[in-house]
């Protein structure tokens, strides 16, 4: 751990020491691997282990091939996210908002974990959409993950819409596909008013969701970056955190309640 010292609410990040500081934290894999669901990135990341998988979640391939598609429905079908429970930094960053401590989460995973833990959906901002939910590409029709993960085993390999046959994929951003711009908008807006921002468990490699790092270190947010490896923003960090995420999140956050 490198830096200056614990945070408080009484932070100088804070331009007002009577209020709160609005605290913005911007999680990746790396919060929900100590729930059983591995990184992409990471020393031993789904990425780095089978480059070929980066295909199963690339629009352009999942869309043109059936193979992908069904490849693409056994891995969800297996995924360990939809039975998946809050781990301690998880249930951290619920106490420090109950705490009354003003909370934003801005996640990058698709896993709901934030929310099953207690984090309000209002206060929880899904850059890439989730994986509990799929929606037709033709219709745009919504439905559980459940039920479709039913139908695979059910012996459907590649399920279509109920409602006009089109074809089926998880309500997340995909490679190749845009974030959602009002999600992306008001995660901008968060990063700019953030007193304290902490990007926990990402590697800071994906855009746009890593340039809220630099948003929010140039209007004067105070940054922490925790994670096992270096990013490329670590040299606006005024902290800088390699200590594992269960740990170190639960004990920096218990510096920010009051």
């Amino acid at each position: 751990m490198t830096g200056t010292g614990p945070l408080s609410p009484s932070s100088p990040t804070s331009p007002d020491s009577a209020r709160r500081p609005l605290v913005a934290i911007l999680s990746g894999a790396g919060i929900s691997t100590d729930s059983g669901i591995p990184d992409y990135r990471g020393p031993q990341g789904v990425w780095r282990q089978d480059p070929e998988a980066e295909k199963l979640v690339t629009y352009e391939y999942y869309m043109n091939d059936p193979e992908i598609r069904r490849r693409s429905w056994q891995l969800r079908r297996d995924s360990p996210a939809l039975r998946a429970r809050p781990n301690a930094a998880h249930e951290a960053i619920a106490r420090l908002e109950r705490s009354g401590t003003p909370v934003r989460v801005i996640t990058q995973n698709v896993d709901g974990l934030h929310q099953l833990a207690g984090v309000p959906d209002r206060k929880v901002l899904e850059l890439h959409g989730t994986g509990h939910f799929v929606v037709c590409t033709r219709c745009h029709a919504r439905t559980p993950m459940s039920e479709a993960v039913a139908r695979v085993d059910a012996g459907d390999p590649d399920p279509a819409c109920l409602e006009c046959g089109g074809i089926l994929k998880s309500a997340t951003v995909m490679f190749g596909e845009r974030l959602d711009p009002e999600v992306l908008g008001t995660a901008m807006r968060v990063a700019e008013a953030a007193d304290v921002f902490i990007a926990v468990g990402t590697s800071l490699q994906v855009q746009p969701a890593a340039s809220l790092v630099g948003l929010a270190a140039e209007h004067g947010a105070r940054l922490v970056i925790m994670n096992a490896e270096p990013t490329p923003y670590d040299e606006l960090a005024a902290e800088t955190i390699r200590t594992p995420i269960g740990t170190a999140l639960p004990e920096l956050l218990a510096t920010l309640t009051p």
